[in-house]
């Protein structure tokens, strides 16, 4: 189905994008997210239900959420709204409501698709309740950030969420051919085409715009292919000195993340400019951050989690480049704090553990009661209460299920906060074999 901006363009000699031209008319000709449009998945039955439900398309750029929401309105033969939630407002939801209404008095349904949802403040969001749960128009979100922390719950518990994935190399690999196919143009190396898949990281319209661009930089040369040095002339900064899912971008994580591991922060500094310099998405390096954080300094400075946190906050909040510092603040801390890999060992260890032991019923003690019959059932009885016992402790009390035995699966490092934590622990079991002792 063919959109306003694509109709205007033609109309004025404008050249139509590639990606616009390449867009999928019908259902069976999108690219990826076989987990939702596969026989008997999410979406492929919400179209052949003949009833369009509210949803959210939950997903990185260019992997198809707006084609998706125009695909439904064509299926349906409803009106197509879109808002940009970056630019537009209160006015543009009362104009489709308007839009709407008109639609409906004229027996046609109309299909409202919100891009970046997330950006609307929690009014703006509200001001849809009203005519989604009256059926005024079906309401299609797209957002590249997570729904549950940018999406009101209130309009959440109203639309299904269908979460889409990056586009896969081999999907990305079949668009370049045909997209050399509608432009009559040269095809790459292999070594090009994979670096330019790469540099693309799953989506889609990236993909086709830098092959579009590059096919018109080539010129009328007569060229055959295009290889690895005319990629990079043409993208210069834009390709840097790694691509995005290439084994040199994976290295850089794991030397970044070596680097704080091994208490350096002048090289952690060096690889995270690396990424930042590369392209990375500075939230995929905040959200490696909080990884280390927990992994590898854990409890032995409960601050660094805070502080990387806050870091990641603060990037959300001033962007790029401004909120870069937060995050290089972050990787020092990082690398400079007590190190721990305890919880992470011991977190480990019972996953192994409960894997292989089953699941035990939960010890009657350790059961709330919160009816006559269940305390007849013998539930809560016995338990201690620990904060009536001395000390907030209650000595020689068990908490595993009945037959298994006291493990100990985290051990405390002589590191930091945990050197403190390892003595309380002890003190701690000390109580509970002398408590035992008297029974």
């Amino acid at each position: 189905m063919a959109d306003l901006f694509s109709a205007t363009a033609a109309a004025a000699g404008t050249p139509v994008p590639l990606a616009e031209r390449l867009r999928p008319r019908t259902l069976d000709q999108v690219i990826g997210q076989q987990h939702l449009l596969g026989p008997g998945k999410p979406l492929r039955a919400a179209f052949e239900s003949g009833q369009p439900h509210s949803m959210i398309l939950w997903g990185p750029p260019g992997v198809g959420k707006t084609t998706l929401a125009r695909l439904m309105a064509d299926a349906f033969d409803a009106q197509f709204i879109q808002i940009s939630a970056v630019l537009g407002g209160v006015k543009d939801i009362r104009e489709a409501v308007e839009q709407a209404q008109v639609a409906r008095s004229m027996g046609r349904h109309t299909i409202v698709f919100v891009d970046e949802v997330h950006r609307f403040n929690k009014s703006q969001q509200d001001a849809f309740l009203p005519h989604v749960e009256s059926g005024l128009f079906t309401f299609i979100g797209a957002t590249t950030e997570n729904p549950s922390f940018e999406v009101n719950s209130a309009l959440l518990s109203r639309a299904t969420v269908h979460v889409l994935q990056a586009i896969g190399p081999e999907d990305l690999q079949a668009l370049l051919e045909k997209a050399r196919d509608l432009l009559g143009a040269p095809g790459l190396t292999e070594a090009a085409r994979d670096r330019l898949i790469g540099y693309a990281d799953g989506d889609a319209r990236r993909l086709l715009n830098t092959y579009e661009n590059l096919v018109r930089m080539s010129g009328p040369q007569g060229l055959l292919e295009i290889d690895e040095a005319m990629l990079e002339r043409s993208l210069g900064e834009q390709l840097r000195r790694y691509d995005k899912g290439g084994e040199q971008f994976y290295d850089t994580i794991s030397a970044l993340h070596k680097s704080v591991r091994g208490s350096d922060p002048d090289a952690a500094l060096y690889w995270f400019v690396r990424m930042v310099d590369g392209g990375v998405d500075a939230r995929y390096i905040s959200r490696r951050l909080i990884r280390m954080a927990a992994e590898d300094i854990g409890l032995a400075d409960p601050r660094a989690l805070r502080m990387t946190l806050d870091a990641a906050e603060t990037y959300e909040r001033l962007g790029s480049p401004e909120g870069e510092l937060a995050l290089a603040q972050a990787v020092v801390y990082l690398a400079v704090a007590p190190k721990s890999n305890a919880v992470y060992t011991a977190y480990k260890a019972v996953r192994a553990f409960v894997k292989q032991d089953g699941t035990r019923p939960v010890p009657l003690h350790l059961r709330n009661a919160p009816t006559q019959l269940m305390k007849n059932l013998g539930y809560s009885q016995g338990y201690r209460y620990a904060h009536d016992e001395e000390g907030g402790f209650a000595a020689g009390e068990r908490y595993f299920p009945d037959g298994v035995e006291d493990a100990v699966f985290y051990h405390p490092v002589p590191r930091g906060l945990e050197i403190r934590i390892g003595e309380k622990l002890e003190e701690l079991r000390q109580k509970n074999e002398e408590s035992r002792k008297k029974r």
